[in-house]
């Protein structure tokens, strides 16, 4: 009966007929687009499946460890972190830090320069006497030794210093032939000369002479007077000795000035030169600074030691320098040929063997990039190295923490010191 009224009504009204299609028109095309673009669950959990496979896990304290899943630091066992896609865009050949993991690794950097290079050479060496002024107290006549007045090593002697007694059997005869020639000087002077010449050949002054001539009396014992001033280095003899003409019976040092000998390698005597001034310390008188010029190096190398002696000349006035002092020297020897080269800190090199390497920084988005490079080295200046290859003034290096960087290089399996 209902549709029947419906249908009389539709029929009956045009524009009634036209609302109900466009009705349902409208209900299908909301129904359609509901079908097209609604997300079903299924495709979510395969969007959200892929996002987390596409994420990538690292340690904040070993950013070389990259994971697809999170979990645990398989070196430190630390809970790894989600790494930002844009900090996995790095050089395939460098290693990656974060900024907190090269704080905590103590990685600093510093910008290669040219700087006029000073190589520092350090020396080794003792207090010498001077060997020029070194001398030997002899008998200058044979006999005995009945007295001496210096009795130890180490005393101080002056020059004209009584230093011994000696009886000389000789020397008696040598008188009685002089006094005997006295009486018949004026008839026979040729004799009496040659008695007073034999005397003076044995060290005996004119007044000595006059003396014995004068009283007639004939001396048994005879002085021994020090020909320099110094130390006594060495006693040759006891008392009751016998000594014949030209024994030695003291070694004296005159100590007033003193020799430093160094011992330089033959691989640092490049860089020596007579003339170069040397700084010196001793460890017998610490927070005492002495400085000279280098007066002699040694032509000829110990074929044992493979060292050549350095030696210089220190005016010893106050006699704190006593020889076998231990002395420490250094010299800093400007290497004109080397004037315009890039010098960099001896901490940025690793060396293998045969190759040296640096790390250079690199720019990145976020973080650090730190990339090997081989270089060729010069000479070595104490703490830093000459640069002959393979840097450009200007770059960046890293000049610590260069074994962390390279042992990041080495688990990362990038290019470091033992992977080429």
């Amino acid at each position: 009966m209902i549709m029947n009224e419906i249908s009389k009504t539709n029929s009956s009204s045009p524009l009634g007929v036209r609302g109900l299609r466009s009705a349902l028109l409208l209900l299908a095309g909301l129904f359609l687009g509901w079908l097209l673009f609604h997300p079903s669950d299924k495709k979510n959990d395969l969007q959200q499946t892929a996002g987390t496979k596409n994420q990538i896990w690292t340690c904040s304290m070993h950013p070389q460890i990259h994971l697809d899943h999170p979990g645990k630091c398989p070196i430190c066992g630390m809970d790894l972190i989600p790494l930002k896609q844009s900090e996995v865009k790095v050089d395939s050949n460098a290693v990656h830090f974060s900024k907190e993991a090269a704080e905590l690794a103590n990685v600093s950097t510093s910008i290669v320069s040219c700087q006029k290079p000073t190589k520092e050479v350090r020396l080794y060496g003792k207090v010498q006497a001077d060997e020029r002024l070194l001398q030997n107290q002899v008998a200058h006549i044979g006999g005995r030794i009945e007295k001496l007045f210096v009795n130890f090593t180490g005393e101080s002697v002056h020059k004209g210093q009584l230093l011994a007694m000696i009886y000389s059997p000789e020397l008696v005869t040598a008188q009685q032939e002089l006094i005997e020639a006295a009486k018949s000087k004026q008839t026979q002077p040729e004799i009496y000369q040659a008695a007073v010449e034999k005397l003076m050949q044995w060290m005996l002054t004119e007044k000595q002479i006059a003396q014995i001539e004068s009283s007639g009396k004939v001396k048994t014992n005879f002085e021994v007077y020090s020909n320099t001033s110094g130390i006594v280095t060495a006693r040759r003899v006891n008392t009751g000795d016998y000594v014949s003409e030209g024994s030695v019976i003291f070694d004296i040092a005159n100590l007033s000035s003193v020799w430093v000998q160094f011992d330089a390698y033959e691989s640092d005597l490049p860089f020596l030169k007579v003339g170069n001034s040397i700084s010196f310390t001793l460890q017998a008188l610490p927070g005492t600074n002495f400085s000279a010029r280098i007066q002699f190096i040694d032509p000829v190398i110990d074929p044992v030691n493979r060292i050549a002696k350095v030696r210089v000349e220190v005016s010893n006035a106050g006699g704190k320098l006593k020889p076998e002092m231990f002395a420490i020297g250094l010299v800093k020897a400007n290497l004109n040929e080397f004037n315009g080269k890039l010098v960099i800190p001896r901490s940025a090199v690793m060396w293998t063997g045969k190759r040296s390497i640096v790390y250079v920084k690199q720019a990145a988005n976020e973080g650090i990039n730190f990339k090997m490079r081989e270089i060729e080295l010069g000479p070595m200046l104490g703490n830093s190295y000459v640069v002959l290859n393979g840097l450009a003034e200007g770059e960046e290096i890293v000049t610590d923490g260069t074994f962390s960087v390279d042992a990041a290089a080495q688990l990362a399996g990038k290019p470091s010191m033992m992977n080429k």
